[in-house]
């Protein structure tokens, strides 16, 4: 707490909005981007690499978070003051970071596996500040922070070597579906039947038994998403520029459309059940690893000459 003291005490009001800005890139939204644009547009198997260090830290961070519950830092003590605009986003308990863990992992990937120094030094320069904005905007102590810190770059190095021996053996992205699957199962039999003590906070239970729907739904799609390219679909990712952009932002907009607009009608059909959420994933993912990619093969013929 004497570092974010530190910080609360040089605070300023153009900092507080950029640290606010900043912090956004740690956001869901920009980790669904970014993997589906490596994804659609680029490499599909440095897409599944960023998808897999981001289901396998959001897993070990979500479990972390109800095994310990530490409460945030003005819970910690009150007469800390945060930049209020974080504080919505900043729900669940305190420890360790989730927008720590989603930057390292996205931007941490990308810098991985890419050739561009320019790539690389942005991308570590990014999730630098996204953990320090963490801290900053005081939603995040140096510990949450630091933890997720080494936890996502742990998982980049880690899997790295297994994506690289995937190009010769496509086969190993089955034994490493099966196993998030398998984690993704351990984790919602665990906030569905641990027996929690009594102090636990209710808002946070749910947001962890919402996250473990959500992430099963969207391995599950993952699986589906392989085995059908694997199979039948094999799409190329290359495209004239104009096609990349049309594939990308025409795509994206489908894939946000299904999240959000499918959220009122499965909650009504499932009654407002946390399984809305496996679905809701479930389909968005099916979509961009499954349809989405069939016309490719249209888009790669724009700009053509």
């Amino acid at each position: 707490m004497d570092f974010l003291r530190v910080l609360e005490g040089i605070r300023t009001p153009f900092m507080d909005t950029l640290m606010s800005l900043i912090t956004q890139l740690g956001d869901e939204l920009f980790f669904m981007v970014i993997a589906i644009t490596m994804f659609w547009c680029i490499d599909k198997r440095r897409g599944y690499y960023l998808l897999s260090v981001g289901f396998l830290g959001t897993v070990l961070n979500q479990f972390l978070k109800l095994w310990f519950r530490i409460p945030r830092p003005w819970v910690l003590d009150p007469n800390f003051t945060i930049v209020e605009s974080a504080r919505e986003a900043a729900t669940g308990y305190s420890f360790p970071s989730g927008h720590t863990q989603n930057a390292v992992g996205t931007f941490g990937g990308v810098a991985r596996s890419s050739k561009s120094r320019g790539v690389q030094i942005a991308s570590i320069v990014v999730l630098l500040l996204v953990s320090f904005s963490r801290m900053y905007l005081g939603v995040h102590t140096p510990m949450d922070v630091g933890v997720s810190f080494v936890i996502a770059t742990v998982l980049l190095l880690v899997m790295y070597p297994f994506f690289a021996r995937m190009e010769k053996n496509p086969n190993l992205m089955y034994i490493l579906l099966g196993v998030m699957t398998a984690l993704g199962v351990g984790y919602l039999l665990f906030v569905s039947f641990y027996a929690f003590p009594a102090d636990v906070d209710p808002a946070n239970l749910a947001s962890g038994t919402k996250n473990a729907y959500t992430l099963l739904g969207a391995t599950l799609g993952v699986l589906v998403a392989f085995h059908v390219d694997q199979k039948y679909t094999r799409f190329d990712t290359e495209a004239p520029l104009l096609g990349q952009l049309l594939k990308l932002i025409i795509g994206l907009l489908l894939t946000l459309a299904i999240k959000s607009g499918t959220k009122p009608v499965l909650n009504a059909l499932l009654n407002g059940h946390q399984a809305a959420n496996f679905v809701r994933y479930f389909l968005m993912v099916l979509f961009a690893g499954v349809l989405w990619p069939m016309t490719f093969k249209w888009f790669a013929k724009i700009g053509k000459k």
